[in-house]
């Protein structure tokens, strides 16, 4: 079996699966049920030196139109949550007890603070004593007090990244993973400025702010707090491919070892950030809709695929799939394929067709309606065909297709699209000659 143990900077786990820092790490009885379910390691609920009071309530979610209720249907998730509103003594006791416990698990510290020298050296000294085996500063929150100038409010500003983490830096003797916001411009200039602050690591994505939604009879936003709301941090399915970006930005620009996380629901997510360039994951939505229990899937599943894919250790696997990211002009474009249908294969749903002509207007799918399918279903009265029982058949028309897959991703049958390379394709309008392109 391969080995999924990792070793970040000294911070050490059995797997790379952590809880993230969020309301699957508030206690630490809690997070003791998480690592006796098989987690490798726990990012703290964030921990800071004002009290803090939370609203009711401050959970929304986002499903697809008439999608049914219940975890299975959520696609996207919000919170207003702010950080942990126990006090600082109470998680030093849980770090403690967190190690004394399970001594081969890793507990991460999530620390947040104004920009304030002395309040980030009293955190960091604190749980440093305490045990933590490694600290991660809150740059993320996008709803984390940003009129006290904290959460992301410190890590859209490199000047103010960078100077949080110096300062980190001279008092810590564990590793330090900077978390950062999605929501800036160039994510890799933030991790530059981190690195260079003294930064041994960075974690991203956190939360994206948003709007979950509005409720269109009472007209007011969610969640609901008396009818108010403020915007908040945007999670679960529908945010891997930020995270991602994030992730495989960071890579290519820093030299840190890297947190991935953000819409995490399977192995197969953790795969694809590790080959991102992370060296280990953070999970949190699929947590709070599904439970600890999903750890056995993940680890599971991370397991026989480095065997099927012959893999000894979590680090040959990071970051194989950034040389492979470059800008668009750096793409193929002498390559060209048009879309095949397996007719064995179509259930006649008419969704290609309709993407076709509506979707990005080639008329590329031809629709007629095959008479010999009548069989299937018997004849007629009078010994013909039933037109009731014929079934569409749709074929491409190789001249007009230009292979941008609409038809594959709508598709709702695997395989029974593909693309195949092709000498008969559209030619772009802008490569015809003058004259053509004036009757195009």
């Amino acid at each position: 079996m391969a080995d999924l143990s990792i070793n970040i900077k000294g911070m050490k786990a059995p797997n790379p699966f952590f809880l993230a820092s969020a309301p699957p790490a508030t206690y630490g009885e809690q997070i003791k049920r998480a690592f006796e379910a098989g987690w490798g390691g726990v990012v703290t609920k964030t921990i800071g030196i004002d009290p803090i009071v939370n609203v009711t309530n401050r959970f929304g979610r986002l499903t697809q139109r008439g999608a049914r209720q219940g975890a299975a249907n959520v696609i996207g998730f919000e919170n207003i949550e702010l950080i942990t509103d126990r006090p600082v003594e109470s998680w030093l006791r849980d770090i403690r007890m967190l190690k004394e416990t399970f001594p081969d698990r890793a507990v991460v510290a999530s620390l947040m603070h104004s920009v304030e020298e002395e309040g980030w050296r009293q955190l960091v000294l604190a749980v440093q004593e305490a045990g933590a085996d490694a600290i991660e500063l809150n740059f993320g929150c996008p709803h984390g007090m940003p009129e006290k100038h904290m959460g992301s409010e410190q890590s859209q500003d490199p000047a103010i990244a960078n100077m949080i983490c110096g300062w980190v830096h001279k008092y810590a003797t564990v590793p330090v993973f900077a978390k950062l916001t999605p929501n800036v411009t160039d994510i890799g200039l933030i991790g530059q400025a981190c690195e260079a602050g003294g930064a041994d690591g960075i974690s991203t994505i956190n939360t994206i702010l948003s709007m979950i939604g509005i409720d269109i009879e009472d007209v007011h936003p969610l969640p609901d707090v008396s009818g108010k709301s403020c915007y908040g941090g945007y999670s679960g399915t529908s945010v891997k491919p930020v995270g991602l970006r994030c992730v495989s930005t960071l890579k290519a620009k820093t030299s840190l070892p890297l947190f991935g996380m953000g819409g995490i629901n399977y192995a197969e997510d953790a795969i694809e950030y590790i080959l991102a360039g992370a060296s280990a994951v953070q999970v949190c939505t699929a947590v709070m809709l599904r439970g600890f229990r999903i750890i056995d899937n993940l680890v599971k599943g991370l397991n026989d695929y480095m065997d099927r894919k012959g893999f000894n250790t979590i680090d040959e696997m990071v970051g194989l799939a950034v040389p492979r990211v470059t800008v668009h002009s750096g793409l193929n474009f002498k390559r060209r394929e048009v879309a095949l249908i397996d007719q064995a294969k179509c259930i006649s749903c008419d969704l290609c067709y309709v993407a076709c002509n509506d979707g990005v207007g080639l008329s590329a799918i031809d629709k007629t309606f095959n008479v010999v399918e009548a069989a299937r279903g018997g004849e007629a009265a009078d010994g013909g065909s039933d037109p009731a029982k014929t079934r569409p058949v749709y074929e491409v028309i190789n001249e007009k297709c230009d292979g941008c897959s609409l038809c594959l991703q709508v598709c709702p049958v695997k395989d029974c699209i593909t693309l195949v390379e092709s000498d008969t394709y559209r030619v772009p309008p802008m490569w015809r000659p003058e004259e053509e392109r004036v009757l195009a």
